[in-house]
């Protein structure tokens, strides 16, 4: 059993109560009770402000904090949209997947609420195009509630009116970033745009845009139901609540996990996702946060699964997705798998990303083949170096994590996996 234990979960609440996902369950414990209250007795700056007193800090990968978010968006200009990025592409994710097709009606009132409080008439729930069902079921989900008199006119006698579509993406890794999903929202090819102007100013149709992860608008009927204080009372002090975690890779049980964010990265691997999973192949190192995040080594076992004091550590808890790998991993074939897709899925846009992505794979293909040259590692370092900092989005930069985080910790393996060849 994990030592820190959580006695509720705060957006799996599927684990708690079976069938929510069936709205006469989620009604029964409680379901929607806090949309009436917002739209009711709460003016939108109210919620703000207590959304902004929880501490949520955006749970899709940036931590930005979530009501702070919500204030940019001017109050003058309108219409406004919300906007849902459920296209959860990165590689190791799959957490937003399980709330979708177990806790759906949390997410759906979490969407109404939080479109009440910054005045948004409609809501998109941008969701990944291989996501078939869950697209399907979301459309169900909403439907039923429609039925029911809690997505569509005049909410609860209140005025108030909000409409909520599902939009299949086409399967595009660039599309998780705001901007880009906004422009593939609009019809257009998925590419990001320049900042600023930043979408809560003019975002989806030019129009003041808030664009939020689907675990982030799960926790607001929570916090408006117990209160801030309540939430803090998870996590930590700059880390209040609680994160969904996916953890894949050679681990005993890997899955999903609702973690309270600041404990250590050992005990999240070795109590809850029960250690190892062959006792003769110990750790090698973990991608923390997902294909983007700089990777960890057993040195970093003891650090706190928060947001800053993972970003002291030079790598990110991203969207929740830790790959845990063994010694039985070549670190030059995870090194290339890793830039094979930041090289597919690169837009094209900038030139250091769609140039910089194509050396870094033959480069790696090289060294892989057997065929790798004195000079190679150097080579790698130099390509990363003319990118980081240097491409149209982060997308060209998750490439270089990779590269750098080898040439790191296994400049060894690196080095001899070249001088095998000569």
């Amino acid at each position: 059993m994990p030592k820190t234990e959580i006695k509720e979960h705060i957006v799996m609440r599927n684990r708690d109560i079976e069938n929510i996902r069936d709205l006469d369950v989620y009604l029964a414990n409680g379901g929607y009770a806090m949309a009436k209250q917002a739209l009711t007795s709460m003016t939108p700056a109210a919620i703000i402000d207590e959304v902004k007193k929880s501490g949520l800090r955006g749970r899709g990968g940036a931590g930005f904090p979530t009501g702070v978010k919500w204030s940019f968006v001017p109050k003058e200009l309108n219409p406004k949209y919300l906007v849902v990025n459920a296209d959860e592409s990165e590689p190791g994710t799959f957490n937003n997947h399980e709330i979708i097709d177990e806790n759906p009606h949390q997410l759906l009132e979490g969407i109404v609420i939080s479109a009440f409080a910054i005045g948004a008439n409609v809501a998109y729930i941008y969701i990944r195009g291989e996501f078939a069902y869950g697209a399907r079921f979301l459309e169900q989900k909403i439907a039923e509630a429609r039925e029911r008199g809690l997505i569509g006119k005049n909410l609860f006698g209140s005025g108030y009116d909000v409409e909520i579509y599902v939009h299949r993406g086409a399967g595009a890794y660039i599309c998780g970033e705001e901007t880009a999903l906004l422009e593939s929202l609009e019809g257009k090819i998925g590419q990001p745009r320049l900042k600023p102007p930043f979408p809560a100013v003019a975002g989806l149709y030019a129009k003041p845009t808030v664009v939020n992860n689907v675990e982030t608008l799960t926790n607001v009927p929570r916090i408006i139901e117990k209160g801030a204080d309540w939430f803090r009372s998870f996590g930590t002090e700059k880390s209040p609540g609680t994160k969904a975690v996916s953890i894949s890779g050679h681990v005993k049980n890997p899955g999903n996990y609702e973690i309270p964010l600041g404990i250590t990265i050992r005990e999240f691997i070795f109590d809850w996702a029960g250690g190892m999973r062959d006792p003769n192949l110990p750790l090698k190192f973990i991608i923390p946060g997902g294909a983007s995040s700089n990777w960890l080594t057993e040195e970093h076992l003891d650090l706190p699964m928060t947001w800053d004091d993972m970003a002291a550590a030079g790598t990110m808890l991203g969207s929740g997705a830790m790959v845990v790998l063994d010694t039985s991993v070549p670190v030059v074939r995870a090194a290339l798998k890793v830039d094979e897709f930041f090289k597919h899925e690169s837009c094209g846009k900038c030139s250091p990303c769609r140039e910089g992505t194509h050396f870094l794979v033959k480069v790696w293909e090289r060294i892989d083949e057997g065929h790798g040259r004195v000079g190679d590692i150097e080579l790698l370092a130099d390509v990363g170096k003319q990118m980081l900092g240097k491409c149209f989005c982060p997308l060209g930069d998750s490439s270089v994590s990779a590269v750098n985080s080898a040439i790191k910790f296994f400049r060894p393996e690196l080095d001899a996996a070249i001088d095998a060849q000569h």
